[in-house]
């Protein structure tokens, strides 16, 4: 589902993928995108995500979580849970992306001090999500729909022949004036996503620097967001990873987000 689908951790996780026979005609750059939205993944997912925030001095902290992801067809639901350090332990957060264009995703954050589960509004999606680098919409599901998208050029990135697509949202006010993606061409993988701000200036990059095939499906375990203005970025490292291990829907409640998942 999404842009750069499952792009982080979520959006890490997020890059999953079969390989995919699609027409050898020169897809639009909507169809392009359509394809990486669309791709088939496993049922559900488990796995460790590790965290690395590293600022302009080279100061690093590193956070660690559990996550689950699970594709119920119409809508995939995602949780994650803080286990460390200290000060964010039993952190979670929650977002439930549907397949609909138009239809927001519905996101939650539980902070244990406060003892609450907080619904993200409309308004608090361009907010960063626990000092990183990712914006709470950039954890969500994005609908093609959602810009107009254009095929600028094909080049190879890393020996992997590309397409390069600009995406301009509908929406006029939203907080990127456009994106930017290189997409694999025979996995439908994005594997490098711009982020341009509303005057235009470049802003930040998230990249993939690694992926394995793990039970025939293309799993990324290695990605980056770079805040170019701040030189800021966040490390997504992701191991221990578990398909289809039939994780049920109680997994992904606002009571399962006060249990820390437990």
């Amino acid at each position: 589902m999404a842009l750069i689908k499952k792009s982080l951790v979520f959006a890490v996780t997020l890059l999953t993928v079969p390989f995919l026979a699609f027409s050898q005609a020169e897809p639009t750059g909507l169809k392009i995108i359509e394809n990486v939205y669309h791709r088939p993944t496993s049922e559900d997912m488990q796995g460790d995500l590790t965290m690395t925030l590293t600022n302009a001095h080279g100061e690093t902290r590193v956070r660690r979580i559990h996550q689950f992801t699970r594709d119920f067809g119409q809508v995939e639901k995602k949780i994650m849970f803080f286990q460390y350090p200290a000060d964010v332990r039993d952190t979670a957060f929650m977002t439930w992306g549907y397949d609909e264009s138009g239809k927001d995703d519905d996101q939650w954050i539980y902070l244990p001090a406060l003892k609450k589960v907080k619904r993200i509004s409309s308004d608090s999606k361009s907010d960063y999500f626990m000092g990183s680098d990712f914006t709470y919409d950039d954890l969500g599901d994005r609908h093609p729909a959602d810009d107009v998208h254009k095929l600028l050029r094909e080049e190879t990135l890393d020996g992997s022949p590309c397409y390069v697509v600009e995406s301009i949202p509908v929406q006029k006010d939203y907080m990127y004036s456009r994106t930017v993606t290189w997409v694999i061409k025979d996995k439908w993988i994005a594997v490098k996503k711009e982020f341009y701000d509303e005057d235009r200036e470049h802003l930040k990059t998230l990249a993939v620097k690694q992926y394995e095939n793990i039970s025939g499906f293309w799993i990324v375990l290695h990605s980056q967001m770079h805040n170019i203005q701040k030189n800021h970025t966040t490390d997504m490292a992701l191991t221990n990873v578990k398909l289809n291990n039939g994780i049920t829907e109680s997994q992904f409640t606002e009571r399962m987000m006060q249990r820390g998942g437990r």
